[in-house]
């Protein structure tokens, strides 16, 4: 038996077609990352991009792609069967706030599909609209049609950042002390399933993730803490699910620290994903952030 360069395999002169993954992509350049990974492993990906979330230029790397809309699971569905996908992996933020808006139903029509999926949570209201509540409904649903995703950083483990600190600076001693004070508040704010970032300053809790997300925690935080130099910790839930809302960070992350006055970074180690990071490093460097990536909080290092 013989792999080709193409990711076919050859037996007896009889060759098979080569592999195919599907993506639901919303928001980031994680879905980019993910599908030129593929790509260069051979494999053929088939792309849904959430419209008003996915960014343009997908199409671009993809063999197929197509725009959807948020709520529409049953066209989905038929796109990937459609295709003969049967793995996909979910990419990229969706920004839930969206399903807070007024006149919500009217602007995104979900399909019969989504209706059944999520009437007990939006409709009926006899189950809640956590994050993880939501996302395991959804991936229920397309299992029921034999359509499986798997986490997609099994196509790039590489992504997933490794323990150390990363930047020439070091944590002072007392923000060494809100690190350890914010992650196990962090911790519990993951198994709550409320967010996975919280803000820290002089161990006091100057921010929390909930649905807005990250980036305006940070900028909230900013506008509370106006004499800066907080520190945004962000952890992985308790029982993190890897095929979906693992946390993610890159240079827009830092950027919104550098806007807001935020000083020190501290993600999880091995359970974050960490996008560009020789460009994120590089400016935190450039910009006299520290970010460092613990599996626990006491754990402590000297910038090499």
């Amino acid at each position: 038996m013989k792999l080709s360069a193409d990711n076919t395999t050859d037996t007896a002169g009889v060759g098979r077609a080569p592999r195919r993954v599907g993506l639901l992509a919303g928001w980031g350049r994680y879905p980019f990352v993910i599908a030129r990974s593929l790509k260069r492993q051979g494999v053929e990906v088939y792309c849904l991009g959430v419209s008003g979330h996915a960014e343009p230029g997908l199409d671009e790397i993809c063999d197929d792609y197509e725009w959807i809309g948020l709520c529409k699971i049953g066209r989905a569905v038929r796109y990937f069967k459609r295709h003969g996908i049967t793995e996909v992996a979910m990419l990229g933020k969706i920004h839930k706030v969206a399903l807070f808006q007024p006149w919500r139903w009217l602007k995104h029509l979900p399909d019969w599909k989504a209706v059944q999926t999520f009437a007990p949570h939006f409709l009926t209201r006899r189950k809640d609209c956590r994050d993880d509540t939501l996302l395991v409904a959804l991936v229920e649903a397309f299992a029921a049609e034999g359509i499986h995703f798997g986490p997609p950083t099994d196509y790039s483990p590489e992504l997933l950042v490794e323990e150390g600190i990363l930047t020439r600076r070091s944590p002072s001693a007392a923000q060494w002390r809100d690190i350890e004070f914010g992650w196990e508040i962090a911790k519990e704010m993951g198994r709550l399933d409320i967010g996975q970032s919280i803000v820290v300053k002089d161990q006091a809790i100057i921010a929390v993730e909930a649905v807005e997300g990250t980036d305006e925690c940070i900028r909230r935080a900013g506008a509370l803490c106006r004499v800066g130099g907080f520190t945004v910790v962000k952890v992985a839930k308790p029982c993190q699910d890897m095929r979906f809302d693992v946390p993610t960070v890159g240079r827009q992350t830092l950027q919104r620290m550098i806007e807001a006055g935020g000083s020190v970074l501290a993600v999880e180690a091995g359970r974050t994903i960490l996008l560009q990071e020789p460009e994120v490093i590089a400016m935190a460097n450039q910009n006299g952030l520290s970010v460092v990536s613990l599996n626990r909080p006491d754990l402590k290092w000297e910038a090499a």
